[in-house]
């Protein structure tokens, strides 16, 4: 099988996404409907889905989502975090058989927190080590690939068309406050399971439409801080990034993205001197991780999302509320395909976030 970096296929993608502010929980049938809509945008080289507040029994510990190409990377990878974790479940992930899904790794998920006494002689924050863990098995076992490790979510992903996934997974039997849904058209690299997109490490998943010139200039720098981009897809380093600006640098999510999406010099000139301040700060300090070439992106994290397009709005994205819903699509069909009256509509500007959260109060 041909992997990432081996062959290019040039074209685009779909993205969808569904957020209850009050914690409501949806199953994922709505999910797989608005992604349906747009079928023609994907080939059927990869699909797949996010959702949060999916383990409401195992909320407080990791759930790691594992491939297998083999039985020895299974092991090996079982012995790994095993020697980690204090692993209370450890299961293959329900699927059913269908046609339109073939070559099937071994699904796995294990759900556990790391062993105190490694905290502490590694000196090391919780999800600092979870996030080490998942980078040395993706990076070391051959044939064993994590592409889930968070708190109370969960990525599902494979080839196929993304509504053949969402049925493949069995979706309708989870339920989250929060979905979000790819359908691939590969941009460079052919379609395999560990390549679909969302995109995740720790709670942060990432799913993408568009096709970023700054590949390079972004892996060199995110990889002097302990990421290993593997799979040699855009997607995969937009994910290192978020997950370094927010959680590592301690940027807001806003933030973030006046970093990655960051505004024209001649157009920071024009602010007040404060936040013309801040963002030359931003732009400097963080230049070689601003992200250029056309992008528009859906971020999911516990008790949020985020949508973003590049500063230039090269890619569609529009968005829409109702009630305390709030959906984003790459085409508006997408959304009146689950809310046919929506009380708000509206395209963001370019570099403009888009960011919702759970209410005050609310535990999902």
């Amino acid at each position: 099988m041909q992997k990432e970096g081996d062959v290019r296929i040039p074209s685009g993608c779909a993205i969808s996404g569904i957020f209850s502010r009050s914690g409501k929980k949806m199953n994922g049938e709505a999910i797989i409907r608005s992604i349906t809509t747009m079928h023609d945008r994907s080939n059927g080289l990869g699909g797949g889905f996010a959702a949060y507040g999916i383990y409401p029994r195992n909320k407080d510990l990791y759930a790691f989502h594992v491939f297998y190409g083999s039985a020895r990377a299974k092991e090996e990878c079982e012995k790994e975090i095993m020697a980690n974790f204090d692993v209370t479940v450890a299961e293959k992930i329900p699927t059913r058989k269908m046609p339109e899904i073939t070559d099937e790794p071994a699904i796995w998920r294990y759900f556990g927190l790391p062993f105190e006494k490694l905290l502490k002689d590694t000196q090391l924050d919780e999800r600092e080590f979870v996030a080490r863990c998942v980078v040395k098995i993706n990076t070391q076992i051959k044939d064993a690939y994590v592409f889930s490790s968070g708190k109370n979510m969960g990525v599902f992903k494979a080839v196929g068309f993304p509504e053949d996934v969402g049925r493949y997974y069995c979706l309708e039997n989870y339920e989250g406050y929060c979905w979000t849904a790819h359908g691939r058209y590969p941009t460079n690299t052919p379609g395999w399971w560990g390549g679909a997109h969302p995109f995740a490490m720790l709670d942060y998943s990432i799913v993408h439409n568009g096709e970023i010139s700054s590949y390079d200039a972004n892996r060199r720098f995110i990889e002097m801080f302990g990421y290993k981009c593997t799979l040699l897809t855009d997607t995969e380093v937009i994910t290192y990034i978020i997950d370094y600006l927010n959680r590592k640098q301690g940027l807001s999510l806003k933030e973030v993205a006046d970093v990655i999406a960051a505004p024209f010099w001649n157009e920071i000139d024009r602010l007040p001197q404060a936040e013309r301040e801040k963002l030359t700060y931003l732009r400097n300090v963080f230049s070689s991780l601003l992200i250029t070439g056309p992008f528009s992106i859906l971020l999911g994290f516990s008790g949020g999302m985020m949508a973003l397009n590049d500063r230039l709005k090269l890619r569609s994205m529009v968005v829409a509320e109702k009630g305390d819903m709030t959906y984003v699509a790459s085409e508006e069909c997408a959304i009146r395909a689950i809310e046919t009256s929506p009380d708000r509509t509206f395209a963001p500007r370019g570099g403009e976030p888009v960011i919702v959260t759970l209410n005050k109060g609310v535990d999902a």
